[in-house]
C-alpha cells in the first residue's frame, strides 16, 4: 500500500481545498409581486415563471372553489325555482 513521504504542508493542503467552499445562491425580486426567488425558478407566492402564471397558489384555489360553489348554488336554486313554477300551473 503506497503511503506519502513527506506530510503535506497546510498551505498546500489548503490551497487545494480553497474551492470547495459554500457560495450563497443569488437570488431576484418576482416581477409580479417583488417577493425574492431563487433564480430560474417560480415564485411560489404568486405562482408566476418568466411573466406567465404556470402554478396554481392556494388563494387561487379557494378563489375557484367558492365560484364553483356559488354557481353550484344557483343552478340548484334555478331548478328549485323552475319546479316550483311547472307545479303551479
Amino acid at each position: 500500500m503506497p503511503v506519502p513521504k513527506r506530510q503535506v504542508s497546510r498551505a498546500r493542503r489548503d490551497k487545494r481545498q480553497s474551492c470547495k467552499f459554500i457560495r450563497p445562491k443569488p437570488f431576484t425580486l418576482c416581477g409580479q409581486c417583488a417577493a425574492p426567488v431563487n433564480s430560474h425558478q417560480l415564485c411560489r407566492s404568486c405562482g408566476f415563471y418568466k411573466g406567465r402564471k404556470v402554478l396554481l397558489t392556494k388563494h387561487d384555489r379557494v378563489l375557484k372553489r367558492a365560484e364553483e360553489m356559488a354557481a353550484k348554488q344557483a343552478a340548484t336554486q334555478q331548478a328549485a325555482g323552475s319546479g316550483e313554477a311547472a307545479s303551479a300551473e
